[in-house]
């Protein structure tokens, strides 16, 4: 339970500090920052709050979505990223390496964007001691947000640099259903710079960026994906991260004592 951690994004509506107070209030140790909401703070007063609260950072999101149309400006805000998440002293800046171009068809061309765009980065990360994270997405956001669909296809890439430089996320909401997950895991001892669980819930909702589920309300088996990181060596925190319209209703003095509940439930060992 002490490497529980929650990604902000669960308590949509809440500020940096309320998200802060929210777990010191629930005893969990570390937080998932966002970058949006650290913004409206402002990152140097983020980084004293955060570092007053005692709390981790397991996580900025996000930098990413390559696959813009002004390679200068994804370049300056993907540095901007970088440089928050050593201010933070983040575990890692997560990327969400964007989908197709407006108007494309080509899915090698804009894999190949990606490449590039990562090629460009690490190094700007490697200097500042920041670790970047490339977060294989499920195949329904192939288009319009993630051309890396699996764990492999993320470490196709990631393998390209060192290790401490550039990593992969295993997020259980993405990567649950792949017949060679077991294999690809143990492929990434090393390379897990972040594990992220939700569950997955049927029917989907009509947005499906809002289809996560709180663990134990889906169907997957969160003790298997959890052995699975934990034999390829990953001691790192675990990332509760939900994106769901009910859960972002309700007060977050309700969610994070129940998400606490259920990582006990269905994660904690």
């Amino acid at each position: 339970m002490n490497r529980l951690s929650l990604n902000q994004k669960t308590i949509n509506s809440s500020t940096l500090p309320e998200a802060i107070d929210a777990c010191v209030a629930a005893g969990i140790e570390s937080i998932g920052v966002w970058r949006e909401p650290l913004a409206a703070v402002g990152v140097e007063r983020g980084a004293e709050l955060i570092a007053q609260s005692g709390l981790r950072v397991s996580s900025l999101c996000r930098g990413g979505f390559f696959t813009g149309p002004d390679r200068a400006a994804v370049l300056a805000d993907n540095r901007s990223a970088i440089d928050e998440t050593a201010a933070l002293g983040a575990d890692c800046l997560v990327l969400v390496v964007g989908g197709l171009p407006d108007g494309s068809r080509d899915l090698p061309g804009a894999r190949a964007v990606v490449a590039e765009v990562l090629g460009e980065l690490a190094p700007y990360a490697a200097e500042r001691s920041v670790r970047l994270a490339l977060e294989p997405m499920h195949p329904i956001y192939c288009a319009d947000r993630g051309v890396l669909s699996t764990l492999g296809q993320a470490l196709d890439l990631a393998e390209r640099f060192d290790p401490e430089v550039v990593g992969v996320v295993v997020d259980t909401f993405h990567v649950w259903w792949d017949p060679d997950l077991e294999r690809q895991i143990d492929r990434a001892a090393g390379r897990i710079a972040s594990f992220q669980v939700c569950d997955w819930i049927t029917p989907l909702p009509a947005d499906t960026l809002l289809a996560r589920g709180v663990m134990g309300d889906g169907h997957i088996d969160f003790r298997r994906i959890a052995d699975l990181v934990a034999k390829a060596g990953y001691t790192g925190d675990v990332e509760v991260e939900i994106f769901n319209a009910d859960l972002w209703a309700r007060p977050a003095g309700v969610v994070v004592p129940l998400i606490a509940e259920r990582f006990a439930a269905t994660c904690a060992s």
